[in-house]
């Protein structure tokens, strides 16, 4: 059993996080989202360091930031995707006891990697895969093939859920099975209706 994590282990940003970061950098909401995720891919794949990424996204705003505010802007956004979403770390957890390989496999960079492998509701889990220790993210083929290999699983062995069409897609390419997830309740119907597994959150 693969995992996304954000969205899917873990809840969207709290808007309260979104909005600090903003205002950091003092820009409206909607304009600082657009920044945020304009460089987000290259920061996921170690391309950009955390220092690098926020210049980057400061110098696209137009603006300026301290190192103070950078190190203030890391720890914000880290700490925006630590929150656990319901069911899902549980279910993951109580598969893992049931004998199923789990793994994480995430577009991710360092700073929140290393910030989410400290939160103590993250369960254990057999591999976990990020975007930023490989170099390229989601839909890369190499990102599944890793995830599979660490597994020791062949793909048709494997069900994966995440929260974007794209890796969906890629992964089924690879003869994975495969769910897009939006919420706990319509996963469990799929799972359900498609597969011999323990749904402990239907």
């Amino acid at each position: 059993m693969i995992f996304d994590y954000g969205n899917v282990l873990c809840q969207s940003q709290p808007v309260a996080d979104t909005a600090a970061m903003a205002s950091i950098l003092n820009l409206p909401l909607a304009q600082f989202r657009e920044v945020y995720w304009r460089f987000r891919i290259p920061y996921d794949a170690a391309a950009l360091s955390p220092i690098d990424y926020w210049n980057s996204v400061a110098q696209a705003a137009s603006r300026t930031l301290a190192p103070s505010a950078i190190s203030e802007l890391i720890a914000i956004d880290s700490q925006s995707w630590s929150h656990p979403a319901p069911h899902m770390p549980q279910w993951a957890r109580d598969l893992r006891a049931a004998g199923l390989r789990t793994a994480i496999l995430s577009n991710m960079p360092v700073s929140v990697r290393d910030y989410v492998l400290g939160c103590p509701w993250l369960p254990e889990f057999d591999a976990r895969v990020f975007s930023c220790d490989l170099g390229v993210c989601k839909p890369a083929e190499a990102m599944y093939q890793e995830c599979l290999r660490a597994l020791g699983a062949a793909a048709r062995e494997t069900l994966f859920l995440d929260d974007r069409e794209p890796n969906v897609r890629a992964a089924e390419a690879l003869g994975m099975h495969a769910i897009l997830y939006t919420n706990a309740s319509d996963a469990a119907r799929e799972i359900l209706s498609r597969f011999s597994l323990p749904v402990t959150f239907a």
